[in-house]
């Protein structure tokens, strides 16, 4: 740590309880007390269930889960190809050129996300690429959603590559692209499996776009919790919010495990 007294770190370390647990422990422990409750008319919840999750075992939440673990990975995956691609395509660019890269691919962050989900409304709403009201355009909103945080991830990572290592096996007579697939990339792992993994979390609680995309036959989770909230039934829509949660935390999780195991290769 940059404090070595004992008494500094103390005081550090309870400045950052203090502001952890209400700011974001807080929240996620209010959610998951309502989620087991029947009424909350005091200060704690009380009438402790779990009708709520049973419902959702016996219901079509599941199926709800399932549509948005899929989207969630195809929107990672093309996403962690597509920033890749542009990453390794743009460093050989001027400085010039690649900050309007940069700024292309931040373009759908910068904009609020219903944004995005309108102008794809508008856009493949004629022949001959009409997608509206199919699970494609779905796909398609959280990919141009997450694209730009793997574009940036492999960018910032390709910065602190050392070139020593492409450049000693171009020198022993490889091939750019055997140089490509067997040396960068196994360096640029731990970055990759990094932003596959925010790509991943921030499908998953991606609403805006979605709310505006999705056709009946592919009800992501997010949507199904706001619509259960808006019903009034929040307690049910807090045992969905934990399910999604969790989920979410077990993906991150095993990807965490891959990225760990890519850092000691």
């Amino acid at each position: 740590m940059l404090v070595h007294s004992r008494w500094a770190r103390r005081a550090v370390q309870a400045v950052f309880f203090l502001l952890f647990l209400p700011v974001f422990a807080l929240p996620f422990l209010v959610v998951l007390a309502a989620s087991f409750a029947t009424d909350w008319s005091g200060a704690l919840p009380s009438g402790l269930t779990v009708t709520h999750y049973q419902d959702i075992a016996q219901g079509d939440s599941l199926t709800a889960l399932t549509t948005s673990l899929v989207t969630a990975l195809a929107a990672s995956l093309i996403a962690l190809a597509v920033g890749t691609w542009a990453a390794l395509a743009a460093e050989r660019l001027p400085r010039r050129v690649r900050r309007v890269v940069d700024a292309l691919f931040m373009l759908p962050v910068a904009v609020p996300s219903v944004v995005v989900g309108l102008s794809l409304l508008v856009a493949f709403s004629e022949p001959p690429l009409l997608l509206n009201g199919t699970r494609e355009i779905v796909v398609i909103a959280h990919t141009v959603l997450v694209t730009a945080f793997a574009h940036q991830s492999v960018t910032a990572a390709l910065t602190r590559l050392d070139p020593a290592y492409e450049q000693s096996a171009a020198s022993l007579g490889a091939r750019p692209s055997y140089v490509l697939w067997r040396v960068k990339l196994p360096l640029l792992l731990p970055s990759l499996t990094a932003a596959a993994g925010l790509c991943f979390a921030l499908s998953m609680g991606e609403l805006s776009a979605t709310m505006m995309l999705y056709p009946p036959d592919w009800l992501p989770l997010p949507v199904k919790i706001f619509g259960t909230t808006d019903r009034g039934a929040l307690f049910a829509g807090a045992a969905l919010a934990v399910v999604l949660m969790v989920a979410t935390l077990a993906v991150l999780l095993g990807v965490s495990r891959i990225r760990t195991r890519a850092s000691y290769r």
